[in-house]
C-alpha cells in the first residue's frame, strides 16, 4: 500500500484537463505524498499551470512517459483517470507494463484488477487495487444508531459535484477547532487520499450496509464521524445511497450541490427540486419513519467552480435566503459554518 512519504507521479495519458480526471485534480488537491510528475505524453513540456490554472502544485511538470516519471524520482504510478465503466483501455497496458517492469509500484482505482497481470514484482514493489471487495463483510444490523457522537453524512443532488472534497474541508476545520473527528472514505479516491476506507461501489449489494455500519463502528470513539457520500437519490444510475443512509445512521446531513446547475449532468430531463424538498426527501429517507435517528439537512455545500466570485457570493446569499440553512463554498471560501 502507497505510504504517505512515497514520492508518486500521477497517470494521465491524453487525459489531463478532461472532466473525467477526479482522481489526478484531488490527489493534487489534497494528497500529502510528493507528486513528481503528471503523465500525458499529448501534453510533454508543459506545466499543471499551463493546462489547469486553477489546480494547486501549478509547477510539476507534464511528462511524456512512465521512464521520465521515474527518473524524476517516482516510486509509485498512481491512475488519475476514470474511463466510463471503470475499465482499463487497452492503449494504457504497455505504459503500465512498462512501470512495473523498471519496478516502479502501482495504484488502480479502477474497478479492473491488476495485481494478478503483474505477479512476479521485485522487493518492495506492490500493486494497490482499491476497489476490491473486504473480507469477511456481513449484513446491516443497525447498530450505529445506538452511538452518542455525531455522524455527518454528506447528500448530494448529483454525482461528482464535490461530497468528498467538502467532507474533508469540514474534517479539516473540525481537527483545527479540537474536536475528535475522523473521515470515513467510501470511494477510491478518499482511500488514496486517507490511507482507509471502504470502496463502496466494489461491495455486493447484500453487505453494502454492513460495510457502511462497520466502517462508523471502527470510528465510534469520535465525537464526530464524516461519512463520504456517494452520488444522489434524485440519480437513475444512483446505487449507494441506501446503505449509506442506513449503514451511517446520520444524524446530520450537509447537502451537496453544483452552483447553477439546474438538472442532471447526465441526464438533462430531471429537473432539480427545490433545496427543501431535496432535504425532506434525504431526512424521510434517512428517518425511515422515525424509526431511526432524526437526521436533518443542517447546511449546504456550493461548489461554485464555474462562477466568477461576486457571482458565488450572491449564489450563497441566495440559498442561505431560500432554505433557511447556513451555506457556503468551502474550496473556494471556507467551511467554517458547516461543522455541525
Amino acid at each position: 500500500m502507497l505510504a504517505f512519504h512515497e514520492p508518486i507521479a500521477i497517470f494521465m495519458e491524453a487525459s489531463f484537463g478532461d472532466t473525467h480526471g477526479k482522481m489526478c485534480y484531488d490527489l493534487l488537491r489534497f494528497s500529502t505524498n510528493p507528486i513528481v510528475a503528471i503523465i500525458d505524453s499529448t501534453k510533454t513540456g508543459k506545466t499543471i499551470a499551463q493546462v489547469m490554472p486553477n489546480l494547486p502544485q501549478g509547477n510539476i511538470p507534464i511528462v511524456a512517459d512512465v521512464d521520465a516519471a521515474a527518473a524524476l524520482g517516482a516510486k509509485a504510478i498512481v491512475i488519475g483517470m476514470a474511463p466510463s465503466g471503470g475499465r482499463l483501455p487497452a492503449e494504457w497496458f504497455p505504459h503500465l507494463d512498462r512501470a512495473v517492469e523498471i519496478g516502479l509500484s502501482l495504484v488502480n482505482g479502477l474497478h479492473a484488477k491488476l495485481a494478478d497481470r503483474y505477479t512476479n514484482l521485485k522487493p518492495n514493489q506492490w500493486i494497490w487495487d482499491v476497489r476490491q471487495e473486504p473480507a469477511n463483510l456481513g449484513v446491516g444490523k443497525g447498530r450505529a444508531r445506538e452511538l452518542k457522537n455525531k455522524r455527518m453524512l454528506i447528500v448530494g443532488t448529483d454525482m461528482a459535484n464535490g461530497k468528498m472534497t467538502a467532507g474533508l474541508k469540514v474534517l479539516d476545520v473540525a481537527l483545527k477547532r479540537g474536536i475528535k473527528a475522523d473521515f470515513l472514505a467510501t470511494g477510491q479516491i478518499g482511500i488514496v487520499l486517507r490511507g482507509k476506507g471502504i470502496p463502496l461501489d466494489a461491495i455486493k449489494l447484500d453487505y453494502a450496509c454492513g460495510a457502511v455500519e462497520q466502517g462508523v463502528m471502527e470510528l465510534a470513539d469520535n465525537e464526530l464521524i464524516i461519512i463520504e457520500g456517494q452520488g444522489s437519490l434524485l440519480h437513475p444510475g444512483s446505487t449507494a445511497n441506501l446503505p449509506l443512509l442506513r449503514g451511517a445512521c446520520p444524524t446530520h446531513l450537509l447537502l451537496n450541490h453544483k452552483a447553477g446547475a439546474k438538472t442532471l449532468r447526465d441526464f438533462p430531463w430531471m429537473k432539480f427540486p427545490p433545496f427543501k424538498a431535496v432535504a425532506k426527501l434525504y431526512e424521510d429517507l434517512a428517518s425511515s419513519c422515525g424509526t431511526l435517528p432524526a437526521a436533518k439537512v443542517y447546511a449546504i455545500a456550493l461548489n461554485t467552480s464555474t462562477l466568477t466570485e461576486q457571482q458565488a457570493i450572491d449564489e450563497i446569499k441566495r440559498t442561505e435566503d431560500e432554505t433557511g440553512l447556513p451555506t457556503n463554498d468551502p474550496v473556494r471560501f471556507d467551511a467554517e459554518n458547516l461543522v455541525p
